[in-house]
């Protein structure tokens, strides 16, 4: 008799879980847009949103009186456990990246007109060279809840992994609700956790093709389970000075220039986003030889480059088993 009781249960959830449709909600967040798809009856856009709000306090460079705003205006600020998982995973990145992933570049972004407080008119290598004194991720010490910089010029500016770890937030917002079937997509970066239950399938994301007008298509679509996709290049945020010379919002951290390099897009897949997210950042700035030798020493990323070669003809590499489809 218990044997046909557990049988019925059994066969009742499968059938309920089988008629719950996957929520989808969209908005926007961290200035883009974000896609969140899950397989329950509850809707959490409420949530999400105070999530995105406490986390844009935070780190958002672009509000003013965020704490890494105070911080960058050297006031005293007590840092969140948001801030203090987002500054450590940066810590890992810049050493093993030997310093290519740098969060003290923003003032330099902000000089080429890349980030929040305006660029600097007739920029010359005089003044790139007096903000690169300020550069270095390594002179910027954690003490408990403060942050202690040597250089009070110093700025810092999580916004190339900060995106990452929102979508990270998010997946682990829904598996403490024990939801294990879902699918976060911030911006282009993505966490996919389970699967599609309502269609029965894996989660499918797509790569993009570099298109510098805007538009978009996909290049391959992959599936993707446990794990995170994060994306950076150049085909969507670079601009175009007076010589029509084209140029990146990836700045250099040796030279304080846009960073030159044939590559056009990364895709990293990694077990979380803010680690993808950061990396991804990197390996713009580093160039195919760089990483090719980076990802010997690093088989937990996955990685796919999409490059122009010396016929400025497209070419994709897909190395440490980034999946074909």
């Amino acid at each position: 008799m218990n044997r046909i009781i557990t049988l019925l249960i059994f066969v009742c959830c499968f059938s309920c879980n089988k008629d719950i449709k996957n929520i989808k909600l969209s908005g926007e967040a961290f200035g883009t847009s974000y896609n969140i798809t899950y397989h329950s009856e509850i809707n959490f856009e409420r949530q999400f949103d105070s999530l995105f709000t406490v986390i844009n306090q935070s780190m958002s460079t672009y509000i003013e009186d965020s704490d890494i705003s105070k911080i960058n205006r050297n006031e005293s600020v007590k840092i969140d456990e948001h801030f203090i998982k987002v500054f450590e995973a940066s810590k890992i990145i810049h050493q093993f990246t030997e310093g290519v992933f740098d969060p003290t570049i923003g003032d330099v972004v902000n000089a080429w007109d890349f980030g929040p407080e305006g660029k600097i008119v007739n920029l010359d290598s005089l003044k790139i060279d007096s903000l690169m004194v300020s550069v270095g991720f390594d002179r910027i010490i954690r003490a408990e809840n403060t942050i202690i910089k040597d250089d009070p010029n110093a700025f810092i500016d999580f916004n190339a992994i900060a995106k990452g770890y929102g979508v990270d937030v998010i997946g682990e917002f829904l598996e403490r609700k024990g939801l294990h079937n879902y699918l976060v997509e911030i911006g282009g970066e993505i966490r996919a956790k389970g699967m599609n239950i309502e269609k029965k399938a894996d989660w499918k994301v797509g790569v993009e093709m570099p298109h510098f007008d805007g538009t978009q298509s996909i290049l391959k679509a992959i599936s993707l389970k446990d794990e995170s996709m994060a994306t950076s290049g150049t085909y969507r945020k670079f601009k175009v000075d007076e010589n029509g010379e084209r140029y990146s919002h990836i700045i250099d951290t040796n030279t304080g220039y846009p960073s030159a390099t044939n590559l056009l897009s990364i895709s990293v897949i990694a077990e979380n986003c803010m680690m993808a997210d950061g990396y991804a950042t990197a390996f713009k700035a580093m160039g195919i030889e760089k990483v090719k030798a980076f990802l010997q020493q690093h088989p937990e990323l996955k990685v796919f480059l999409i490059f122009e070669n010396d016929k400025q003809e497209l070419e994709t590499l897909s190395l440490n088993g980034f999946p074909e489809n």
